[in-house]
């Protein structure tokens, strides 16, 4: 006897004969699917794009020159960074395929002094320097910008065009016209009432066509000499006259006028391009080939290098490339009084000789005097205070590298002598809020180790991340090396950002021969 049991499934009544098929084909269909699923992972499907907000490659570069502003010398572009929309890249073998990505051949840079553009750098080709890779272009001036017209220049225009004197085509006004403009008179015959009016003035130079007259005696000169006979006519229509050989009336104009413009082609014969032909030594067929040596097309350099080493009058400035254009952002900053710029610049001279011990010594304490001496003290005057120490290539700049933020002061300088006793300092600081100077960064460094401390100057503020904030770019030059850095400074602190790879340079001396 066979068992079943009625189960209910969606409002009705099944065995368990037709459930227990109804799992084999779930079970079956699972099953597929598993088998399923290692091909579909070997199918790569579509590449993902990249969306419409994926960040922009940037790239900052230094522009070394020597000569004038524009017109250089000798130049040559070292990449620093370049930004990928995470993280700041060494310019210098991102991507390098074999030059770096920075340095491929017609990418252009702008040019910039204080976050103003000041001219473009294009470049041909690149090499490589002491190991390390440079480029080299042309430098071009800004595009001139398109002038639009103001509202002023605009509103001007119509009453320009009325006052230009440009020639305008009239209607030439008959003579038996009315003066009111009512038309012509009655009385059909060309001596008319019309006739009283004097005829308008006429330029003598300016050609006529004249009516030839039906009696073949002549041509009908002017208005009113017609006889009555003979039909009226229109003094004003014109007619076409058959030139006279024999008429010398009027003089002819000269036929070979040089100055004259015409339409024909020019006659005279060009000269023959005939090519510079040299005969072949010792030999005797002169259609015989011959191997010659000649300039290979396609693999010389566009820009032979010209800047090697670190000269003496070396300039430098900013060099930004960015697919995307974005708004100049100057990084100048306005003191709201111009003795405060004085007073910062004093306080941090004086931080700057304390670092570089240059200040002189306290004199010692003055030791105790009887009343008479001080009496005679009193009335002495007292002895000025020796000139401060002189600071050599002192530079101090102010940057506002956020809209609206404080000002951020930078000095640098360094001691007189030989390199090797020289000694360097760098100096990085704001205003507090009592107006004195609040410093972030005190860096000093001496000529005898600058491998292991290298020298810091600043090239420049520059927006590395496209973030519309700037950072202080620096040059770490030491003796035998060099690399850039990258400064931020944020919540009165100046954060070391980034730093490049470093390359070999010439010894400094040298350099300077």
């Amino acid at each position: 006897m066979a068992i079943s049991f009625d189960y209910s499934r969606g409002g009705r009544q099944v065995s368990l004969r037709e459930m227990f098929f109804f799992t084999i084909r779930r079970t079956a269909q699972a099953l597929g699917v598993l088998a399923a699923l290692p091909a579909w992972a070997q199918y790569p499907g579509q590449v993902t794009k990249a969306g419409k907000d994926a960040p922009e490659l940037r790239a900052v570069a230094v522009l070394e020159w020597t000569g004038d502003v524009g017109h250089p010398k000798a130049s040559r572009i070292v990449p620093v960074s370049v930004y990928d929309g995470q993280n700041l890249q060494d310019g210098g073998i991102y991507l390098a395929r074999p030059e770096p990505l920075a340095l491929a051949g017609e990418v252009e840079y702008e040019l910039e002094q204080g976050g103003k553009e000041t001219g473009l750098f294009e470049i041909k080709n690149s090499g490589q320097e002491q190991g390390s890779w440079v480029g080299y272009g042309a430098w071009k001036p800004l595009p001139a910008a398109k002038h639009e017209p103001s509202k002023e220049e605009l509103a001007r225009t119509k009453f320009d065009d009325e006052e230009s004197d440009q020639p305008v085509l009239h209607r030439k006004k008959h003579a038996d016209d009315s003066a009111g403009g009512s038309g012509k008179s009655g009385g059909g015959s060309g001596s008319g009432s019309g006739t009283s009016d004097p005829a308008p003035a006429t330029d003598p130079d300016r050609p006529t066509l004249h009516k030839k007259s039906s009696s073949g005696g002549g041509d009908a000169s002017a208005a009113g000499t017609s006889s009555g006979s003979a039909p009226a006519t229109d003094p004003d229509q014109p007619t076409l006259h058959k030139k006279d050989s024999n008429d010398t009336s009027t003089a002819s104009a000269p036929s070979d006028d040089p100055d004259r413009p015409t339409m024909k082609k020019s006659k005279k014969k060009e000269a023959e391009d005939v090519s510079h032909v040299d005969s072949l030594p010792d030999v005797t067929d002169t259609d015989r080939p011959r191997l010659k040596r000649g300039k290979p097309e396609g693999k010389g350099l566009d820009i032979l290098p010209s800047l090697l080493g670190l000269p003496a009058d070396m300039q430098q400035t900013v060099a930004v490339s960015d697919a995307k254009s974005r708004p100049e952002h100057p990084w100048s900053y306005s003191w709201a009084n111009a003795d405060d710029e004085g007073k910062m610049k004093s306080a941090l001279e004086d931080i700057a000789r304390d670092a570089l011990g240059l200040k002189p010594p306290a004199p010692p304490p003055a030791p105790k005097r009887t009343a008479g001496q001080k009496t005679a003290r009193k009335s002495a005057k007292p002895a000025p205070p020796p000139p401060p120490a002189p600071l050599m290539d002192e530079r101090f700049q102010v940057f506002e590298l956020t809209y609206g933020s404080g000002a951020t002061l930078v000095l640098t300088a360094h001691t007189d002598g030989a390199l090797a006793q020289q000694k360097f300092v760098t100096l990085i600081a704001q205003p507090d809020l009592y107006g004195n100077v609040l410093v972030l960064l005190k860096y000093v460094a001496d000529g005898a180790h600058l491998d292991e401390t290298p020298r810091m100057r600043l090239v420049d503020a520059v927006d590395a991340m496209a973030d519309n904030r700037g950072e202080l770019l620096f040059e770490l030059r030491g003796a035998t090396q060099r690399q850039f850095a990258l400064y931020r400074i944020l919540r009165g602190q100046a954060q070391k950002l980034f730093v490049s790879g470093g390359g070999e340079i010439v010894n400094e001396s040298r350099a300077q021969d």
